[in-house]
């Protein structure tokens, strides 16, 4: 490689150095034209309105597309408008949000609904230092929901963006980190168009998507390949930088389904922690030198105050949060004697088996409730 053109890679990577008008005029014509051409057809691109971009800008965080399609679509045809989604009960939210996780977002796009309707007149808020004081709302969903619904000049910046402009810049350092996320916010500021800013922000992230990927990016097929930086030098797959993950940690849990008179007991979590004001049958982790079945009958008085008798092993679960393995080991119940009586859930009910799909619960929670519903399914199923 000429040293002159080692010279620019280096200079376009440091700190404080933001392209030129003629260098940022190329990638905005290029990125616009590529998106114009390949852009998919999500649901919520089909129009410009703020409700139906900043749900499904919640919903994304965090999830992949494929996942989000059904569950954007079944959201927005229960809540079709601010109004509707700020009026329902916080229940039937987190029943259509079961499976999507990271629970809070739903919460707090709850919340944000009922403070749009008695503070903004039930419109979204255009002023960004508004709808940034919203429940839920960052510098990103901000950015993406003013820039695609009303054409305001703000950047974005998510995994996506993030890692094609680290990739287009040649940076190797930790995106996550300042100096570095500083420097992105202003490069992704500093390359928006005058026009067309919301098509502009989706472009970058759709090409982070499509072709700048995390791993075996397409860069023969990149717009923008002759000006990156990571291309050149042959380290497009090693940027951005990524801390190695943690190392697994497994935990093991044991769940009761008491039963009563035809019916099963269901414990509401807290508002605050993890699964926030779900549903579930109680279940806590197993102690060290416990059995599953030792545990089940320590913790369940202590959870319920019910007294039960233990029964035999319904069956297991397993399920991954973040870098935990947890193993749920569940058993059924019959009560005994005992009212319900909790320091940890909110309220308990007894509910027949039919009616626990009304009823937003864990992913692995549901699986139980669905063997429970449907009790002649093969249980190595699960």
């Amino acid at each position: 490689m000429p040293v002159e053109q080692k010279a620019h890679i280096k200079k376009r990577a440091m700190p404080g150095d933001l392209p030129r008008a003629s260098e940022r005029r190329k990638i905005q014509l290029r990125l616009l034209s590529w998106f114009a051409r390949n852009q998919r057809d999500l649901p919520w691109r089909r129009d410009r309105d703020p409700y139906r971009i900043w749900v499904s800008e919640i919903m994304l965080q965090q999830t992949q597309v494929v996942t989000v399609i059904p569950y954007f679509q079944r959201f927005v045809k229960a809540f079709p408008t601010v109004a509707a989604l700020a009026g329902a009960d916080e229940q039937a939210v987190l029943r259509l949000w079961e499976g999507l996780g990271y629970y809070r977002r739903a919460r707090d796009m709850h919340q944000a609904a009922q403070a749009i309707v008695s503070s903004h007149r039930g419109e979204i808020p255009q002023v960004p230092a508004s709808l940034l004081s919203l429940p839920g709302i960052g510098r990103y969903t901000a950015g993406a929901i003013l820039s695609q619904a009303f054409e305001r000049r703000l950047p974005i910046l998510e995994a996506n963006s993030r890692r094609v402009l680290c990739r287009l810049y040649g940076r190797r350092d930790d995106p996550q980190r300042d100096p570095l996320r500083d420097w992105l916010w202003k490069l992704a500021e500093a390359l928006l168009p005058a026009r067309r800013v919301g098509a502009f922000n989706q472009a970058l992230m759709e090409l982070g998507a499509l072709v700048c990927t995390p791993a075996a990016p397409k860069c023969a097929s990149c717009p923008l390949a002759d000006l990156c930086a990571a291309w050149r030098l042959g380290i497009q797959e090693t940027i951005p930088f990524s801390p190695p993950p943690p190392r697994p940690l497994a935990i093991e849990e044991a769940a009761v389904v008491v039963r009563r008179n035809g019916a099963v007991c269901l414990g509401q979590r807290p508002k605050t922690g993890r699964w926030a004001g779900l549903w579930e049958f109680p279940h806590a982790p197993v102690q060290k030198g416990e059995s599953h079945d030792e545990a089940a009958a320590r913790f369940l008085p202590e959870l319920t105050g019910f007294d039960v008798d233990i029964g035999a092993e319904l069956m297991t679960l397993r399920h991954s949060i973040t870098h935990h393995r947890i193993r749920l080991v569940c058993f059924e119940a019959r009560h005994r004697r005992g009212r319900f009586y909790s320091q940890f859930y909110q309220q308990g009910r007894w509910v027949k088996p039919t009616e626990l799909p009304a009823f937003p619960v864990s992913a692995p929670q549901r699986r139980l409730a669905l063997m429970l519903v449907n009790p002649d399914r093969q249980r190595r199923l699960f």
